[in-house]
C-alpha cells in the first residue's frame, strides 16, 4: 500500500471541506455540475465512478465467475442481511430515533418523513460504490459483481413491496429510469470495458499465471486513477449539499445519527457471520460492505417522487449518501487490519450427516 492510499483518510477528509468551501466559493459551477442529471443519477459522478470501478472490473474471470455457485456462503450472509435484517432495523431505529429521542426537537408532523427517508435507504442495496470498497479491502471481484448482480435482480422485484410494507403505503413506483439507468452506467459500462481490456491483456499470454500477472501489473497502474475518483467524487457530493449541511447542522447530526448505528451495526453482523462460518476475507470484506452501503440514488429518487423535492424525506436520504463515505472507508480501514480472523480459503457447507473439514 502506497504512502498515499495509506493516509487516505486524511484526503477524505480534506476532500469533504474542500467540498464544502467548493459550494461556497463557486456556487454557480456546483449548480451546473448538479443540474447535468437525468433520473437522479448525476452524470458527473458516473463518469468518476467510472474510474474506481474500471480496475476492478478487469480483474474479473469469467472462467471463474461461472463457478461462484460454489462458495455461497458470502452471498447467503449479503442476501439475508440486505432483505431480511437491514430494512427492518432501520425502520425500528427510525421510529425509536424520531419518534422518542428527538421527538422533542422536531415538528410532531415531520417524524413519518425522517423515518420515511430511513427506510428508503434502509431498503435499497448499493449497486455502484461497493465496488469500490470491494477493491480497496482486496475482495474478490467475482464474488462482488455476482453479488450486485444478484441483488439488482432482486431489487428490480422486492425494494416496492418492502419499502410498500414499512411506509404503510401501497402506491409506490419504482423510478425504472434511475435503476436502469445507475445499472448500465456503473455496471454494464465498465464492466464491458473491463472485459476489453481483459482480451488485450491476456491475448498473448502463453500461461494462466501469466495472463493473471499481466492482469495485476495493468490493475496497480490504474489504481491511482480509482483513489482520485473516489476523491473527486467526495468533493462534489460535500459540493452538491454544502449549503443543506451548513445551513441546518442539527438536523443533519440528528440524521446520521442513526444512520451511523446502522451502518456498523449491520458492518457487525455479516462481518462477525461470515468469520463464524469460515468465509476467506477476499469474500467477507465485501460481503459485510455490501450489506452495509446503501443505492442512494435509488433512495433518493422514490423520496422526491413520494414527498417532494425539498421534502424531509429527500434530505434525509442525501444525508445518507454523505454519512455513507466517510463510513465505509472506516469499516475499510478496520477490514484491512484484521484478515488474520479469517481463513485462506473457503470451507464447504456441511450435508447432513457429516464433519466440516479444517
Amino acid at each position: 500500500m502506497s504512502a498515499f492510499e495509506r493516509y487516505l483518510s486524511i484526503w477524505v477528509a480534506l476532500a469533504i471541506v474542500g467540498g464544502l468551501a467548493l459550494g461556497q466559493i463557486a456556487p454557480g459551477l456546483v449548480g451546473f455540475l448538479a443540474s447535468l442529471e437525468y433520473g437522479s443519477v448525476n452524470f458527473v459522478v458516473a463518469i468518476l465512478i467510472w474510474f474506481m470501478v474500471y480496475p476492478m472490473m478487469v480483474a474479473v474471470d469469467f472462467s471463474s465467475l461461472v463457478r461462484i455457485h460454489e462458495r455461497p456462503k458470502g452471498m447467503i450472509i449479503t442476501l439475508a442481511v440486505n432483505w431480511l435484517i437491514k430494512p427492518f432495523t432501520m425502520a425500528a431505529l427510525g421510529v425509536l430515533f424520531f419518534e422518542w429521542i428527538f421527538a422533542p426537537f422536531i415538528a410532531p408532523e415531520t417524524s413519518g418523513q425522517y423515518i420515511a427517508g430511513l427506510i428508503l435507504l434502509g431498503a435499497a442495496p448499493c449497486t455502484a460504490m461497493v465496488f469500490v470498497w470491494s477493491q480497496l479491502t482486496k475482495g474478490d471481484p467475482n464474488y462482488t459483481l455476482a453479488q450486485v448482480s444478484l441483488n439488482d435482480a432482486i431489487m428490480v422485484f422486492a425494494y416496492a413491496p418492502i419499502v410498500a410494507l414499512l411506509l404503510g403505503v401501497t402506491d409506490i413506483t419504482v423510478p425504472w429510469t434511475t435503476l436502469v439507468l445507475s445499472v448500465g452506467l456503473y455496471v454494464v459500462i465498465p464492466l464491458a470495458a473491463g472485459i476489453v481490456t481483459r482480451m488485450l491483456m491476456t491475448r498473448g499470454a502463453a500461461s494462466p499465471a501469466q495472463a493473471e500477472a499481466a492482469v495485476g501489473a495493468f490493475t496497480a497502474r490504474v489504481k491511482p486513477l480509482s483513489v482520485l475518483g473516489l476523491l473527486a467524487t467526495v468533493v462534489l457530493l460535500f459540493g452538491f449539499q454544502g449549503e443543506v449541511i451548513l445551513s441546518q447542522p442539527l438536523v443533519i447530526v440528528m440524521i446520521a445519527i442513526p444512520l451511523l448505528i446502522q451502518s456498523y451495526g449491520i458492518f457487525a453482523v455479516a462481518y462477525w457471520a461470515a468469520k463464524a462460518w469460515r468465509v476467506p476475507h477476499n469474500v467477507a470484506a465485501p460481503c459485510a460492505m455490501i450489506g452495509t452501503s446503501n443505492f442512494f440514488e435509488l433512495a433518493v429518487a422514490v423520496a422526491i417522487g413520494l414527498f417532494g423535492l425539498n421534502s424531509i424525506a429527500a434530505l434525509v436520504t442525501v444525508v445518507g449518501v454523505l454519512v455513507e463515505v466517510p463510513v465505509m472507508l472506516s469499516l475499510v480501514w478496520f477490514a484491512n487490519r484484521t484478515t488474520h480472523w479469517f481463513p485462506a480459503e473457503e470451507t464447504p457447507i456441511r450435508a447432513p450427516g457429516t464433519k466440516e473439514q479444517k
